[in-house]
């Protein structure tokens, strides 16, 4: 097993627009640089929060070169380049390791339901094609695709590659069982910000965050203390950031986080169709403000 990539936060990255619906390559790396000042410790490029199911193949590319250039080796490079197409996973795959990046977070593949051996050998084949350190990504919310305790350690021990997973299943049982039972080296990650105490403290080793595009030195203090095992400090700082880790999903992930971007002025609050902003009157998006702490 390659050795784990990452130790505490890595911000699942928004992808910025422009108003008229092209990527903001500006506006990323400023909120690259200021993910690192915050003290990240890793980059999530193209996760869900990256808006990954309306990038082109085209902007895939911007994207991950000038996140590679812009961090510049000071924190290592995440490129989420799973889909539900092995072949279309493995070409994503090559190209980003090609352009540089540390690691792959591969996603439990969505929309066409395979088995848990179909997965094992989704991920199988692109350890082999990209040759590079793979984060599996279990997020059912979303894919409606569970990838079972038993299968991602059976990954961890037979699969080279396999060096962690981000675990967004909200299933306490399920990751606990990942850890009691996980080789030595693997990491395990929380894909929910809220749970990033009790799972550092079950010993967990971070979370792939939401709320770090807009809090990174807060959200980083209270994972750091999570780990360090100063669970006061942990507890206090959790509690403080509680409700900014809800609105995070008061509508759908990342329009609540594109608001309180926008209302900071490091971009537009746009997304991409089928997502849709909020009006600046409407009453959620006062609502996600305030829980920020903003205007």
């Amino acid at each position: 097993m390659s050795e784990m990539l990452f130790r505490g936060v890595a911000p699942a990255l928004v992808t910025p627009f422009t108003s008229a619906d092209e990527v903001d390559l500006d506006a990323f790396k400023r909120l690259i640089d200021a993910q690192i000042d915050g003290g990240v410790a890793g980059l999530v490029v193209l996760g869900t929060t990256g808006e990954n199911p309306t990038i082109t193949h085209e902007e895939r590319r911007a994207l991950v070169e000038a996140s590679v250039e812009q961090a510049n080796g000071r924190v290592p490079v995440i490129v989420g380049t799973g889909t539900n197409d092995t072949r279309e996973s493995i070409t994503f795959s090559k190209e980003a390791v090609a352009a540089g990046a540390d690691g792959l977070l591969v996603v439990g593949p969505y929309y066409n339901k395979p088995s848990q051996e179909g997965f094992s050998a989704h991920v199988k084949a692109i350890a082999e094609a990209a040759q590079a350190p793979i984060i599996l990504y279990n997020v059912p919310g979303r894919t409606s695709f569970n990838i079972r305790a038993e299968t991602t350690l059976a990954l961890a021990r037979s699969v080279d590659e396999v060096v962690g997973v981000k675990e967004a299943s909200g299933d306490l049982a399920q990751i606990s069982d990942i850890l009691a039972n996980r080789p030595d080296g693997f990491a395990v990650y929380t894909g929910d910000d809220e749970m990033s105490l009790p799972i550092c403290t079950l010993g967990g080793d971070g979370c792939v965050s939401v709320i770090s595009n807009a809090e990174p030195k807060r959200f980083c203090s209270m994972v750091a203390a999570s780990l360090e095992g100063d669970l006061q400090a942990a507890r206090e700082q959790h509690f403080d950031l509680l409700p900014a880790m809800r609105a995070c999903f008061f509508e759908t992930n990342p329009v609540p986080v594109k608001a309180v971007l926008a209302d900071d002025g490091v971009m537009t609050p746009h997304v991409r169709l089928p997502l849709v902003a909020l009006d600046e009157g409407d009453a959620t998006h006062q609502r996600i403000l305030a829980a920020f702490g903003r205007s």
